[in-house]
């Protein structure tokens, strides 16, 4: 029967045509949280760079301060020029955003890109936001209709992932990371790198399994300490993770969350040059001053808090308290250098974090950041579930397969026939 042996073979490269092709349609999955108020929230993304960057290019594309960065990833701020540090190609870092409610989900909307020659909208989803956002979200945000055509110089909205849920985690503060899935990561390793547990990971983004693959968009919550300023406050709903700091109130005020830590401590910055007063009224104590008075009953502690900023004004207040025992020296987040380098086993480790993902940098001024001077289960309470969704479109069921396999013995069953 020899004409069969055309039909034999193209029905497999059929067979093959039609898997690659749904290959290329599997989606990646990420957690999103339905809202209904138009409330916003501090948020993190996590991200790694295409190319080398200065500081100031990675504020760029995503139009946030560059401060911010540096103080999310505990980086020292007192280097000269630090915006215009090159920071290396494949740096994992967290971008802090504001996380908004649109159209009844949870993204960030206040970043936009404006297209140069050769660019694509694969090549800007995938590689300069680092699978953060898809071509088709780009496309459909801006009502694309040929996306092969893009203008050089056009302005494009790029929504980005994120999640509130209240700003807690059982409970506790916790402030939610956008985690992009490598190749290399399983969930045990992610809930390692961030201190939680895969049963925490899987109740946060309604997982059915602890199956996690590349290009995945999980949301990780990472310990925090929270503010409690009043609404007319411009920086309320101020929340700093856990070992690193934020720059506020015009660059007036650094907020630090120590390690282990669960209490804001606010302090002047290095970076002040014209702030208003940041003295506690009826008292000599400057903001971050604490006194300690040992007494028969305990041990009187009387501070300078932070409250907030409002209309230029730093807001202040005093307080005193009775407590056991006198608290010890305020521990501050340990600070890195701005790093040069990335090692080669840091960009195949599972879920790297910036204080161990093998960047070799040069030593720090100071380790710690100074009392004085320069500074360096349940989902979530009271939460909505967060639901594991294809970004575009329902996950296709082959995503669920074994599919370089199949490719491969497909390949094998068809390799004594000439194609």
């Amino acid at each position: 029967m020899p004409n069969q042996k055309p039909v034999f073979i193209s029905f497999y490269k059929a067979l093959l045509f039609i898997i690659f092709t749904n290959v290329a349609l599997v989606t990646s999955k990420s957690t999103i949280e339905p809202c209904s108020n138009s409330d916003s929230c501090n948020s993190l993304l996590g991200y790694t760079l295409y190319t080398d960057l200065k500081v100031a290019e990675v504020a760029s594309l995503f139009q946030v301060d560059p401060i911010s960065i540096l103080t999310a990833n505990a980086i020292d701020i007192s280097y000269p020029d630090v915006e215009n540090h090159i920071l290396p190609a494949r740096l994992f870092i967290k971008i802090p955003i504001l996380c908004s409610c649109v159209d009844g989900i949870r993204k960030s909307v206040s970043t936009n890109y404006k297209t140069r020659p050769q660019d694509t909208l694969s090549l800007i989803a995938d590689s300069i936001y680092a699978g953060l956002v898809s071509a088709d979200q780009i496309r459909e945000a801006n009502s694309i209709a040929d996306p092969t055509v893009l203008d050089v110089g056009e302005n494009l909205l790029v929504p980005l992932p994120c999640t509130c849920f209240n700003n807690t985690d059982n409970g506790l503060p916790a402030i939610y990371l956008s985690y992009v899935v490598k190749p290399v990561d399983t969930l045990a390793g992610i809930a390692a790198s961030y201190s939680t547990t895969i049963t925490d990971l899987m109740n946060v983004n309604a997982m059915g399994s602890s199956s996690v693959k590349a290009g995945d968009i999980l949301a990780v919550p990472l310990s925090a300490c929270a503010s409690n300023f009043p609404k007319y406050a411009s920086d309320r709903g101020l929340i700093v993770p856990n070992g690193s700091y934020a720059i506020t109130a015009s660059h007036c005020v650094q907020c630090s969350c120590g390690p282990g830590s669960r209490n804001l401590y606010c302090m002047p910055a290095s970076l002040a040059v014209s702030c208003s007063s940041m003295q506690c009224k009826s008292s000599n104590l400057m903001l971050g001053n604490v006194t300690v008075q040992q007494s028969s009953a305990g041990c009187n502690v009387t501070s300078c808090t932070y409250g907030g900023y409002s209309n230029g004004t730093i807001i202040t207040g005093l307080s005193s308290s009775l407590q056991p025992r006198c608290p010890g020296p305020q521990q501050f987040p340990p600070l890195v250098a701005p790093p040069s380098y990335v090692t080669r086993d840091s960009v195949f480790a599972p879920a790297p974090a910036p204080q161990s993902d093998g960047v070799i940098t040069t030593v720090p001024k100071t380790s710690t950041v100074p009392s004085t001077g320069s500074l360096p289960g349940l989902p979530p309470a009271g939460a909505p579930f967060g639901s594991l969704s294809d970004a575009s479109s329902l996950v296709n069921s082959l995503a669920t397969l074994p599919t370089a396999l199949m490719i491969y013995f497909l390949i094998k069953l068809i390799s004594p026939f000439s194609l």
